[in-house]
């Protein structure tokens, strides 16, 4: 009996895929039994079969039925399979999938949604007419069909409904994220020991509807949910950010920092004048410098911790580091990639100890031209631990810096660095290669993990000096795997969408800089730079960069070779990290085959196949570790302006929408003040992103002075009104 039912799944799958390929060949309908001719021959006797494949492919939203009740598939029709972007405002958004061409997405009113929620996969018919305006943001529409649910699990406050005299009290969780705009009832045996107050993550057992009320079990209890702590563990582990070792990839770490460093047959650079240039609370050095001045030109020395002869491929620790991607930095705290063993002892490269490296020899002529790769096996010892702020201050004070006794043995090799690093920004420059500053902080806590301060980062000559150094590095080692026909995992930059840079022009243009350069077929960074330029200019590069950044594509990995746009670069990688992040080490592990001579045309397929899986599994590591990395911060920042409710500050208008607009203040924490706080009726234009009644307008890069209203640490909003 199970066989002739497992033949009939099979028999039904089989001509679901025929429909399927019939129905996307072209833009033709056809009735039932037109289709069942041509999937399964007159004659046949597979209806059921072919009945149940028709309701499979309508339920995944793959077909539909006309009015006249043909069959078609849904990409040629006036519907849209798509994912679900919802609002904390009611509507929300359908953004398209497998479309023909390059739809907008889709506006679904409030009373148009159904039952859907943020992230469901729907199907949803186009409303609006065809002669619809085509510079519209989007078209409307409505959704007929939840096809799939994207959410499970949500983080929220528990809290109790005391209900009227006759009706009992229940627990509801309302969720921290607004865009779900429903409550979730649990019952009693699914509390989970939760207590009343408390932030907590629920699993979704029955979906929100116009019938019933969303119900589901709680998972996991993080403590009161207005606390900095149970706040913060559920950021982590709503990304699912792993903050324990598995107790086995401990033991084999610890194992590892005990082994002996020998050369072993490696190219010693002990005696050579190689040093790290790093944060001050960095405690994972991954890099160190070094630089020769030769007849041609600089041979620039990029020595990386050899962290691939310690995680070889398939050990438990490669195996947990591939799962969690990168290391993860928060305020004070990291959840490292690798266990604490290998990243802060024997990777590390410490001042004053030998260890394993993998270096880069990059051979440039007097305009920075890279004219050869040298990639080697080597060992070094770090002869000063640097810190950017220290070397920032010997560099603008010299002997007059405190600091200057402890890099005086390097400061032959500092001068001709800072002569290689100016050659290399002018390089930089000229080629085009996007300068886009961003606003960085940092938090500083007390002993109690709750932030005192934030400051605003300013980079100094080395920052940029040791970024320089390490963007050559990278483009070095991809041309010298590209060279040798080799897999790399590469980092590529896409182009942007034309329609983008189109926005941004107008943006750009409303501002009064010249946009003349973007006017080409063929966009290049140099014409956004000019651009940018002359922002910077009139000091309005700040607000510009946000929109740049959002204009532009997300710079990814792939094991296709491709250009970076941003960096203005035809062939790039990640080299440079292999402590925090997987991809580098992925290279390292590549390059160091190649050495070995251990790849060859036998099983070149397998390391193609590797960089593969290590490039796609990387950048989607690398967008949950930021927006982690981001909420944390929004976490930190919100606890810290708690102190500041009723206090007034200057601040910068970085955003405008139809809802009112963002200010952020000189500690780079940002605020909304909210239209409805503005006296009289302002209209929102969307092409010079301004508010105006007529008489006062509200347009980004204004400085303004606000009050700060509310903070709400749950949501790590704060609202604000205008001085």
């Amino acid at each position: 009996m199970h066989s002739s039912i497992k033949i009939a799944q099979e028999e039904t799958m089989e001509i679901y895929e025929k429909i399927k390929e019939y129905l996307n060949q072209e833009d033709v309908s056809y009735k039932p039994y037109e289709l069942y001719s041509l999937v399964c021959g007159d004659g046949s006797n597979e209806y059921d079969a072919f009945y149940k494949a028709l309701d499979l492919l309508e339920k995944s939203g793959e077909l539909v039925y006309t009015k006249k009740g043909k069959i078609m598939a849904v990409r040629f029709s006036n519907f849209v399979k798509g994912t679900f972007r919802a609002s904390a405002r009611g509507f929300g958004f359908v953004t398209p999938e497998n479309a023909v061409t390059k739809e907008k997405d889709i506006f679904i009113p409030r009373d148009n949604i159904l039952d859907a929620i943020e992230g469901d996969v729907v199907l949803a018919s186009v409303t609006s007419p065809k002669y619809r305006d085509s510079s519209a943001h989007s078209d409307e529409g409505k959704i007929i069909r939840v096809i799939s649910h994207g959410t499970k699990t949500l983080t929220g406050t528990l809290l109790i409904s005391r209900g009227r005299k006759k009706t009992r009290p229940f627990f509801y969780v309302v969720p921290d994220n607004k865009k779900f705009n429903f409550d979730v009832i649990v019952d009693r045996e699914f509390l989970l020991d939760a207590d009343v107050g408390d932030k907590v993550e629920i699993e979704i057992t029955r979906y929100p509807s116009y019938k019933y009320n969303a119900k589901g079990k709680i998972t996991a209890v993080f403590g009161e949910s207005d606390s900095l702590l149970a706040n913060y563990n559920a950021v982590l582990h709503s990304h699912n950010i792993k903050t324990l070792f598995p107790k086995e990839v401990l033991e084999e770490a610890d194992k590892l920092a005990d082994s002996p460093v020998v050369p072993d047959g490696r190219l010693d650079l002990r005696g050579k004048v190689i040093f790290t240039i790093d944060g001050k609370d960095a405690k994972d050095l991954d890099d160190a410098i070094s630089v020769e001045k030769i007849k041609e030109g600089y041979i620039l020395g990029v020595h990386i911790a050899d962290v691939s002869h310690y995680v070889t491929e398939q050990s438990d620790i490669d195996k947990e580091a591939f799962v969690r991607g990168t290391s993860v930095y928060f305020a004070d705290k990291v959840v490292p990639m690798l266990p604490k063993a290998l990243s802060n002892g024997i990777c590390s490269l410490n001042k004053g100890v030998d260890r394993y490296t993998l270096s880069a020899f990059i051979t440039l002529d007097k305009k920075g031209e890279i004219q050869s790769v040298d990639l080697q096996e080597s060992i070094i010892n770090s002869k000063v631990r640097g810190v950017y702020s220290e070397l920032n201050d010997v560099i603008d004070k010299k002997e007059a810096s405190e600091f200057y006794s402890k890099y005086e043995p390097v400061l032959n090799e500092l001068n001709t660095m800072l002569e290689l690093y100016r050659i290399l920004d002018k390089k930089s420059a000229n080629r085009g290669a996007l300068d886009i500053e961003t606003s960085e902080s940092k938090i500083v806590v007390n002993e109690y993990n709750e932030p005192t301060d934030i400051i605003k980062v300013e980079r100094g000559i080395t920052e940029m000096l040791i970024e320089q150094f390490m963007l050559c590095a990278n483009e070095g080692v991809a041309n010298w795997l590209s060279w040798q026909e080799m897999p790399c995992v590469y980092r590529i930059h896409e182009n942007p969408d034309p329609e983008k840079i189109k926005s941004f022009d107008i943006f750009a243009y409303n501002l009064g800089l010249n946009t003349t350069p973007l006017h080409t077929k063929t966009l290049h960074p140099t014409a956004l730079r000019k651009v940018m330029g002359e922002a910077k200019e009139k000091n309005l590069d700040g607000v510009l960069s946000k929109i740049l950044l959002r204009s532009l594509m997300k710079a990814r990995y792939s094991s296709v070779c491709s250009s970076h746009f941003g960096l203005a670069i035809e062939k790039y990688c990640h080299f440079t990290s292999p402590i925090r992040r997987y991809p580098d080490l992925a290279t390292h592990r590549i390059i160091k085959k190649v050495l070995k001579g251990e790849i060859d045309q036998t099983n070149i397929g397998k390391y193609t196949a590797f960089a593969t899986q290590a490039a796609i599994n990387s950048s989607e590591n690398e967008i949950k570790a930021q927006m982690a990395e981001r909420d944390i911060e929004d976490l930190y920042k919100s606890v810290y302006m708690l102190n500041y409710v009723g206090q007034t500050f200057k601040g910068i208008i970085t955003s405008v929408t139809s809802f009112g607009f963002f200010v952020e203040l000189d500690n780079t924490c940002e605020g909304l003040v909210p239209i409805s706080s503005l006296d009289g009726y302002f209209d929102f234009d969307e092409r010079s992103y301004t508010l105006s009644n007529g008489f006062e307008k509200y347009s980004l890069g204004m400085e303004v002075e606000v009050v700060i209203e509310d903070v709400d640490i749950i949501t790590r909003k704060t609202d604000m009104r205008l001085a």
